[in-house]
């Protein structure tokens, strides 16, 4: 690996190791609504993009990206998706069911390439149908274990997937920094809308130092998506799709070793399947890229 990849390398272990920390983070928000630490999140990661923007000169690509109405309206529609993705992620910790956001990371990359066959017409390999067929029989073995859907795990996974379908749709005429500021400034009249009907009303928890923590979700939010737009830059995809897997992981262990869920043997068994998926995406992913190095420039 020369010097830029090596870079790359660490900036990508740095944000999904980073991700596979939000669990701990989260967990001090217990005297707050999920839909308020969300609200917060939205508002306050617009204001550190904002910035951010400013102090790196990226105002004229945020310009650029808000002349175009196509774009803005994309990634409107992406705003709305992150925040369903983060305020079911925050009620999943604050409720203490870590391990469900952990299946439901897992389960992440199956839900695009789902939604790249269905809306894309995308084919997958056959080791990538392998993979799906484990990650369907982990949700079944699930559903007849507990009795129930694993919502929460497939509302994480769906609304991330369909997250992923819309930017790809948009394309990359944006970058990091100023979609992530489009994305929460559409749903930030919302945001803020709803804590200030919190603060009429006497049901704001924001007070003191308190507040202050409500504020630098903004800087937790923005800090990982940062360090992954330079490790995106840097590294191959294989590479990209090998360390994703790093915050479910993360996750998981919190989940299992640090909050003492329980793990009764249906749970074993549908993690258990989707580590399977996970591990025949990733050797998928491995000799695709050693096919394509083979071939000539």
């Amino acid at each position: 690996m020369n010097t830029d990849s090596r870079a790359g390398l660490g900036y990508g272990l740095a944000a999904y190791g980073l991700w596979g920390l939000f669990p701990l983070f989260f967990q001090l928000f217990g005297r707050s609504g999920a839909v308020e630490v969300v609200a917060h999140r939205a508002t306050w990661s617009l204001v550190f993009c904002l910035v951010l923007i400013g102090l790196l000169g990226q105002w004229p690509q945020l310009r650029a990206a808000l002349a175009d109405r196509r774009l803005v309206a994309a990634l409107a529609v992406a705003g709305g998706l992150i925040v369903v993705n983060w305020g079911t992620y925050v009620f999943a910790v604050l409720s203490e069911r870590t391990l469900e956001t952990a299946l439901g990371y897992f389960i992440n990359p199956l839900a695009v390439a789902a939604l790249g066959i269905l809306v894309l017409g995308e084919r997958l390999r056959p080791l990538q149908w392998t993979a799906m067929a484990f990650g369907v029989a982990s949700v079944v073995v699930m559903v007849v274990g507990y009795g129930e859907l694993p919502w929460i795990a497939l509302t994480l996974a769906g609304s991330f997937g369909l997250y992923s379908l819309v930017k790809k749709v948009a394309g990359r005429s944006v970058g990091a920094l100023p979609g992530l500021a489009i994305e929460t400034g559409a749903v930030a009249p919302v945001a803020l809308g709803y804590l200030g009907y919190l603060a009429m009303t006497g049901q704001s928890t924001a007070d003191g130092g308190y507040a202050l923590l409500l504020a630098a979700t903004g800087i937790v939010t923005a800090v990982p998506l940062l360090l992954f737009a330079a490790a995106a830059r840097r590294v191959s995809m294989v590479t990209i799709a090998i360390l994703q897997y790093l915050a479910p992981i993360g996750q998981f262990l919190l989940g299992w070793l640090v909050f003492h869920e329980p793990m009764p043997p249906a749970r074993w068994a549908g993690f258990a399947l989707v580590w399977a998926a996970v591990a025949v995406f990733i050797a998928d992913a491995l000799l695709t890229g050693r096919r394509r190095a083979r071939l000539p420039a």
